[in-house]
């Protein structure tokens, strides 16, 4: 049976406005609505993370959406930012990529693509390369961000509840093929930083399941493990014991080899969220533990309590585009209620404060997770950037 928040989500594709609170000509890229649905519940997985079938169909050469050294890399663009204030005035920002940052990053993107067949082919269209724009491209001031394109289970498939095992496969083969092809030919021994979001965290916890999680040599290498708004679970009241055994929570800037994970909403989720609840979302079906719990690991307050977001938005109603900042409009704290864990995100906003802000578009149920990355981006570059200078050390 089709959801609400897939017809809803359906009708969202393209530009959507801030929500509350006037939106002064701020529009968000196409791509920030596109990602929700790799959340959605609408014909949802019943196969277990770590119980995939054996990928299939691997391609044998990467396509890299980013790559230090391509040409037209979304994840080398300008990052001069407008910071808007309370009274609609703004600052500029600059901030640029690194020449040579010491760390990498491999970002898995969430569900983008608008081509019609289940499986995406690897063509790169407008859709990946806003997404990593708008997700990815922030990090190039601490790392090398490599992105590859891989056959993800398109938005067709969701909103149509087109799934299977073979498709789920195909997507993940070609993130593992893509992982071992970065291994092999640019690691070259750096430490590296998982990134990714919905689909895209579906992606990372199995790849960190199977390949990182029970392997000394390469968690000595993580830096750390972005995995947003992909339901990845501990054990009660534990920092692992869930998804992985190795692997822990962030609790400390200078904590390496760990894992960030959160879904953000403005309110208390209801009993039947798509996130922050153990088999709900894109993992409903799959099989549970005893005594485990969604994983809330709070990028501006790892070690507890709240903390100010630091939100970023690449703006594309702007010539040329270009980004704004709200760097005190939001906060965060990890909340837990009947069973949900989640990022409780606050607004500052005061009467007479122009700034537009963000809503549950697909609602309650999805909460804010068309802005799970980018509510939090300016704390979850400066976190790696921390724990880059820890790994160093």
């Amino acid at each position: 049976m089709r959801s609400s928040a897939c017809r809803c989500t359906n009708h969202s594709l393209g530009r959507g406005r801030l929500g509350r609170g006037g939106t002064r000509g701020i529009f968000v890229s196409a791509a920030v609505l596109l990602v929700a649905l790799a959340g959605a519940s609408c014909g949802g997985s019943s196969s277990s993370t770590n119980a995939e079938p054996s990928p299939t169909a691997a391609p044998s050469n990467t396509v890299w959406l980013c790559r230090p050294g391509l040409a037209n890399n979304p994840c080398e663009t300008d990052l001069t930012a407008q910071v808007v204030s309370a009274d609609g005035g703004s600052t500029t920002e600059g901030a640029a990529a690194a020449a040579d940052p010491p760390i990498d990053c491999f970002y898995v993107y969430p569900t983008v693509s608008n081509q019609k067949t289940p499986n995406a082919n690897l063509q790169i269209d407008p859709e990946e390369t806003s997404v990593a724009i708008q997700q990815a491209s922030r990090f190039s001031q601490v790392c090398k961000v490599y992105a590859p394109m891989y056959r993800q289970r398109t938005l067709s498939a969701l909103v149509n509840q087109v799934d299977s095992p073979e498709i789920r496969a195909i997507a993940y083969g070609d993130v593992l093929s893509a992982w071992q092809d970065y291994m092999a030919h640019y690691n070259n021994g750096r430490g590296f930083v998982l990134i990714g979001h919905s689909q895209g965290a579906r992606m990372l916890t199995q790849l960190v399941a199977s390949e990182i999680d029970s392997n000394p040599e390469l968690r000595g290498q993580l830096v750390s493990a972005l995995i947003i708004g992909g339901n990845v679970t501990v054990a009660a009241g534990q920092d692992v014991g869930g998804d992985f055994q190795n692997v822990p929570a962030c609790r400390n800037v200078d904590q390496t080899g760990c894992v960030v994970a959160y879904s953000t909403f403005d309110q208390t989720p209801p009993a039947d969220s798509h996130f922050g609840k153990v088999g709900a979302g894109l993992r409903a079906g799959e099989p549970t533990k005893e005594n485990q719990e969604v994983l809330c690991a709070n990028p501006a307050s790892l070690s507890g309590g709240g903390g100010p977001l630091k939100t970023y938005f690449y703006v594309v109603a702007t010539i040329p585009a270009r980004w704004v900042a709200f760097l005190d409009l939001y906060t965060g704290r990890c909340e837990s209620s009947g069973g949900v864990n989640w990022l409780q995100v606050d607004t500052t906003k005061i009467a007479g404060d122009k700034r537009p802000t963000v809503s549950q578009t697909l609602g309650p149920k999805w909460g804010l997770h068309l802005y799970d990355v980018n509510l939090a981006l300016g704390n979850l570059v400066d976190l790696v950037r921390q724990q880059a200078a820890a790994y160093l050390e």
